[in-house]
């Protein structure tokens, strides 16, 4: 089995929980692993945000694996999360999965640029906050008769659906980085290192902060910029 290093215990337990939040919402779900260098990616499309999630680890060394130089592999993340090792700092790769569509389209890797108009981090967690309490006042005024799974994500398309000012960024968006631990506050407060920004590339939109990143392609682009590996 393949074992990579990673650089710390940190970097071993921010793994391990970004594994599990995407188990929380699809037990069932793969990853694509891209490794090269001192520098790990780890792709996943929690269902219920459809957005990609990416979590970026660092590694103790770079990554060989006899004449290869890269690793490239689609695995299971529960058979992933049982290969983590904290202590140790270590995660073993279990064996090759087929991959879900998803796995097969990636962002760019390059030229991203940025957007402008994107709020400060409270105002976006309160943002997610506020949609949440609206949703959940939408739903509670239903009769019971109308309590249907197609009324439901009626309601959660209608609120998840609108953007961020006008930076085209839907709020599902911010929603599914707050759910999988990207928006939480800075271990340093006020040094502006948990501070979010937006990038866009071709027909893709990606938020990033210091923990993760979440991507998508924006509404009525089609296929241009996909990146298919």
């Amino acid at each position: 089995m393949t074992v990579l290093h990673l650089a710390d215990e940190g970097e071993a337990a921010d793994l391990a929980a970004f594994l599990s939040r995407l188990l929380h919402y699809d037990r069932s779900a793969a990853v694509r692993l891209q490794a090269a260098g001192t520098a790990l990616a780890v792709f996943g499309r929690p269902p219920s945000f459809e957005v990609l999630a990416v979590r970026a680890v660092r590694l103790a060394k770079p990554y060989e694996n006899g004449l290869d130089v890269t690793l490239d592999v689609t695995v299971s993340a529960g058979e992933l999360l049982e290969g983590v090792d904290e202590q140790a700092a270590t995660a073993g790769v279990p064996d090759a999965v087929t991959g879900p569509p998803w796995a097969g389209v990636l962002p760019p890797r390059g030229g991203w640029r940025t957007e402008p108009g994107l709020p400060a981090p409270d105002a976006l967690r309160a943002l997610v906050a506020a949609a949440v309490a609206e949703f959940r006042a939408r739903t509670e005024e239903l009769a019971a008769e109308d309590r249907t799974r197609a009324e439901l994500d009626r309601i959660g398309r209608d609120i998840w659906s609108r953007t961020v000012g006008e930076t085209g960024l839907p709020v599902r968006a911010v929603h599914a980085a707050q759910s999988l631990g990207f928006l939480r506050k800075s271990a340093a407060p006020g040094s502006g290192e948990g501070a979010p920004t937006l990038f866009s590339s071709g027909a893709w939109l990606r938020l990033r902060t210091p923990f993760g990143s979440v991507a998508l392609r924006r509404a009525g682009t089609g296929a241009l910029g996909i990146s298919v590996r």
